[in-house]
């Protein structure tokens, strides 16, 4: 079966979820309808015990250049209802094997993601990047408990302190990608990946995923919620209004992307 949006493309195939950023003319800077399209396929696949897989992927020449500034700012996300808390939550939370691939930019949330996915597979044009600083902003997703815990903390503060971007090379001696591919190769390399998933046992692939997750879990849920608050708080300050601004002037007119 298949379901698409104009900038969501989500289709099943053999068990198999992908769900594909498609707003690649914007550098599929995600908006808050992109965010509840994703939070809306990852609950579908949760529910749906015909799904056993999903993969994330965006273009071979970009992932995704993070959130939407002129949609972020238009309609911040006021509750933990709002449209990029129910994805954070839902991917942080997924029980099912989840999948990456990625390449090109994928800055702020385009990284954060993949902190969640369980394979994650790059082209060697692949740019990793978390700017929050930048912005006047702190890390999301658990980010400041999740790079840190992967990275180890001297390259999780460079990332996150200077917010300067990474190569796949570097991404790949941290453990946050699985293996470097050329970029057109990335993809259909994340889907046979998936495919192995899916012919093993959904109640095994489900339990040994939630024990290897368990000691985190919690902090994960934690961390996430405290950043959020953090985040929203310093959204309306000074460093972050004049941040956005001179980031929307240098845009204009084109303002996506973070």
């Amino acid at each position: 079966m298949s379901a698409s949006s104009q900038d969501i493309l989500v289709h099943t195939d053999a068990a198999v979820m992908t769900i594909t950023l498609n707003r690649v003319e914007k550098k599929n800077s995600i908006t808050s309808a992109m965010y509840a399209a994703m939070a809306d396929a990852l609950d579908a696949a949760h529910a749906d015990a015909a799904v056993r897989v999903v993969v994330i992927q965006g273009h071979e020449s970009i992932f995704s250049a993070g959130n939407d500034i002129g949609d972020f700012l238009n309609g911040p996300p006021a509750t933990h209802e709002s449209p990029v808390f129910r994805f954070l939550r839902g991917i942080s939370t997924f029980p099912k094997p989840l999948v990456a691939a990625v390449c090109g930019p994928a800055v702020g949330i385009g990284t954060t993601l993949l902190l969640h996915c369980d394979l994650v597979y790059a082209g060697d044009n692949a740019a990793f990047s978390m700017p929050f600083v930048n912005l006047g902003l702190c890390p999301e997703a658990a980010s400041s408990f999740l790079a840190p815990q992967l990275m180890g903390y001297a390259r999780a503060a460079e990332a996150l302190l200077l917010g300067e971007p990474f190569m796949a090379e570097s991404a790949l001696e941290m453990g946050l990608i699985n293996r470097i591919v050329p970029p057109l190769e990335a993809n259909a390399l994340a889907q046979r990946q998936a495919q192995k998933l899916a012919a093993k046992p959904l109640s095994s692939l489900v339990e040994t995923k939630r024990l290897m997750k368990k000691g985190q879990a919690g902090m994960v849920a934690e961390r996430m919620a405290e950043e959020g608050v953090s985040f929203g708080r310093m959204l309306k300050e000074p460093a972050a209004r004049e941040a956005f601004g001179a980031f929307m002037q240098k845009r204009k007119p084109d303002f996506s992307g973070v």
